[in-house]
């Protein structure tokens, strides 16, 4: 049985009763009932989009742009070319599919069928042909990572290995999608990497070529961040919002959309391990942000910003106690 397929024709009854299901259902269905009503969803249930055909769509984009390394197959040249149509085929079929559970979903669900499906196909196509582009800047993003990292024997390692490569494929690919409209499959897939690296990049935030996360764990990147060229990060590092900008709507019960509240980092800065940089402020080209410490003001070019050094203090024999 496909276990995508939602039977139509069911009974409670036919469920094992050995366990006392029935109130358990029955008090479920009075919370869901009640949760419908309150979005006004009762007549019309939200379907999403599938997180798993959406990590099996990741997997095609990431085969088809690094065949021989990402495929887990071992490709003959002249079979290569083949290959990568048969994963862009397949993922574009399942992305057009997810993109039109989505607009069912938005806004856009008064369209109808034959209009949603040519949207998602078009939509599809507009992403395809981002692919190349991707390739590049992933490229520059595993050369710099390859460069700054001692670590690092080859660039083969830091594609096969490196969280922060893995995490900034699925946030590149998600950026295009999230530029198509579709927030929703965006965040998912972004959301994805971040289960499996602990990185947490939101589509909408711009990141330019070259961009080096160093271990990754903890790193976080909010949605309206930009990000120049050849800019190093560290883990646990926050480029985070401030609550100036969304506390006033808040207190009335809106949400305010791509306002503008998250840090822009310039070309060639450096952000050390477990800094945070809080609301819509400018980090300065060539600027070094060192460890442990809170920016919530401007960063002028070629700055540094640091702790206060520490103080070591030795006592020999209770002498200055």
């Amino acid at each position: 049985m496909n276990p995508d397929v939602v039977m139509h024709e069911c009974s409670v009854n036919d469920v094992s009763t050995a366990w006392e299901i029935d109130p358990i259902v029955e008090a479920l269905r009075s919370v869901r009932t009640q949760s419908l009503n309150s979005r006004n969803r009762f007549d019309n249930p939200t379907v999403l989009p599938s997180k798993k055909r959406i990590e099996a769509i990741i997997e095609s984009f990431s085969a088809a742009m690094f065949p021989h390394r990402l495929s887990h197959r071992q490709l003959q040249r002249d079979c290569v070319d083949f290959f990568v149509g048969q994963q862009l085929d397949s993922a574009c079929t399942n992305l057009a599919e997810q993109i039109r559970v989505e607009l069912e979903y938005s806004e856009e669900s008064s369209m109808h069928s034959g209009k949603l499906a040519e949207e998602s196909n078009l939509r599809t196509k507009a992403i395809l042909q981002q692919l190349p582009t991707i390739r590049k800047l992933l490229d520059s993003d595993i050369q710099a990572t390859y460069l700054l990292d001692p670590a690092a024997r080859s660039q083969d390692e830091v594609l096969a290995c490196y969280p922060g490569i893995l995490a900034l494929i699925h946030y590149r690919i998600a950026h295009a999608i999230y530029l198509a409209n579709l927030p929703l499959i965006a965040r998912m897939i972004t959301e994805i990497a971040h289960s499996k690296t602990g990185i947490d990049i939101h589509p909408g935030a711009h990141i330019d070529r070259s961009f080096f996360i160093d271990h990754g764990t903890g790193v976080v990147i909010g949605e309206t961040t930009i990000i120049g060229q050849n800019v190093r990060i560290h883990h646990g590092v926050t480029l985070g919002g401030s609550s100036n900008y969304t506390t006033a709507s808040a207190a009335f019960g809106e949400k305010q959309w791509k306002v503008p509240r998250h840090p822009i980092v310039h070309d060639n800065v450096t952000i050390f391990a477990d800094a945070t940089i809080l609301g819509r402020v400018r980090i300065g080209e060539g600027s070094i942000i060192g460890s442990n410490v809170c920016v919530t003001d401007d960063v002028p070019a070629f700055s540094r910003v640091m702790q206060a050094q520490s103080t070591l203090n030795s006592f020999i024999e209770g002498a200055g106690i």
